[in-house]
């Protein structure tokens, strides 16, 4: 197994009165299987495009040269996509870079996800256009938070008088849109974004596949551990034989039955602070619907045990917790150095021990205080884990989201706010 999923102590026998109750569970667990019947069918007849990903090898063929491209011609690459289309590359990416530079023969990638102006000033400063690339993602064409700064980035490109179907590269769907008439007109290579694969589960597509090897990452080990958790799922035999659906019966049955409204996300490992704030987007705008849903919020040790830990054990009892572990390593540290005996208890511990230490503590306590916690453990951190990570969490979704009866794919709340924006633009007249 690729990964360790333990949701003992979400029960009531490990930490009492706020712990489901194994009946209720199990119930909840049988009703994951026409979700799972579903998923099968849908593989079968390719009717939800994202199953059919893990798979795929021709589209990477195909994107090996634009990667290699970007490689070569350029010391710096700026993404710009929202949501969806920036989160889930920037995961990827932070395998390769942990914020210290990315591999020697890549070039640093810059997620410009938000459209705060200071930003793109101080980028501007630091980058040198001749060398930079610009790669925008927008599922529709049409994202006034991708556009906007597109048109940013490439007036301080034209500015530098660089060529810009040799820096640009556009991905939206093959639909007559903004994005791909911006290109037309410049002369921009548009790749195609595949109308099936929504935003947020677009990772195993183009939209993380592009960035993941520009930065020299294995794209097909990421491929190949999302297709062993897929696989797994499909061939159960029973729903207790998928990680998955155990993970939505769970979350599900504690909304039902012990008014469960938060869930947190906590990953031991600097490189899935990225993969935490994907994993946020995923639940929440997948299940926050008709007054469903909880809350999702990321977190990250050891960071938030000292900013956070005292809420989750003695304020409300009304979140789920994951912790995600991981393994430590590193060299011991030398207590030779303080020469203090009330440092002994670190003589010949590693910060990885210290790691695994706080990580198992944590757990520990917040069971200890009666918090429903699940624990999924990996050996690494690396492209097969964050496949099989973000492959897990996308189908826990999608069951959890057919547990609850709603639709798992759509946002419509959310278009009430980009109506909102487009009338106060409006309002501002031209400027």
């Amino acid at each position: 197994m690729d990964y360790q999923q333990s949701i003992d102590r979400c029960l009531a026998d490990a930490i009492g009165a706020k712990g489901l109750d194994r009946a209720f569970y199990e119930a909840a667990l049988a009703r994951t299987k026409p979700a799972l019947d579903q998923l099968r069918a849908w593989r079968s007849d390719g009717a939800l495009p994202l199953l059919s990903l893990p798979d795929a090898r021709d589209d990477l063929t195909a994107l090996a040269p634009v990667a290699a491209r970007y490689q070569a011609s350029f010391d710096d690459v700026i993404i710009l996509g929202t949501g969806g289309s920036s989160l889930g590359g920037r995961s990827l990416y932070t395998l390769a870079d942990a914020g210290w530079g990315p591999p020697a023969g890549t070039p640093r990638q810059h997620f410009m996800d938000n459209i705060d102006p200071h930003s793109f000033e101080a980028l501007f400063q630091v980058l040198n256009p001749n060398r930079t690339g610009l790669l925008v993602i927008s599922k529709s064409g049409g994202t006034t938070e991708t556009l906007s700064p597109a048109l940013v980035c490439i007036a301080w490109l034209q500015a530098a008088e660089v060529e810009l179907s040799n820096h640009v590269t556009a991905v939206a769907e093959a639909a007559d849109n903004a994005l791909r008439r911006l290109a037309a007109r410049h002369g921009i290579a548009t790749l195609e974004h595949d109308p099936g694969v929504g935003g947020r589960y677009s990772v195993l597509s183009l939209v993380g596949m592009l960035p993941a090897l520009i930065a020299g990452l294995d794209a097909v080990a990421i491929r190949e551990g999302a297709a062993a958790v897929l696989d797994a799922t499909l061939a159960a035999a029973l729903p207790v034989d998928s990680a998955p659906a155990v993970g939505a019966a769970v979350n599900v049955a504690l909304v039902e039955s012990r008014n469960v409204a938060a869930t947190v996300l906590m990953p031991y490992s600097d490189r899935l602070a990225p993969f935490a704030s994907w994993f946020r987007q995923l639940w929440a705008e997948s299940l926050g619907k008709e007054g469903n849903g909880t809350t999702p919020i990321d977190a990250i040790g050891t960071v938030d045990q000292h900013s956070q830990l005292q809420l989750y054990l003695a304020g409300p009892n009304d979140k789920m917790f994951t912790v995600i572990m991981t393994n430590g390593g590193g060299d011991p540290v030398d207590t030779a150095i303080a020469n203090d005996p009330a440092l002994d208890y670190l003589t010949g511990r590693s910060l990885g021990d210290l790691l695994d230490a706080c990580q198992r503590g944590t757990a520990d306590s917040l069971a200890a205080a009666g918090r429903p916690v699940r624990v999924i453990a990996v050996d690494a951190v690396d492209e097969r884990t964050m496949g099989v990570l973000m492959m897990h969490f996308m189908l826990e979704t999608i069951i959890s989201a057919h547990l609850l009866g709603i639709d798992p794919f759509d946002q419509p709340a959310v278009e009430d706010g980009k109506r909102r924006v487009r009338s106060y633009l409006d309002a501002m007249g031209k400027g």
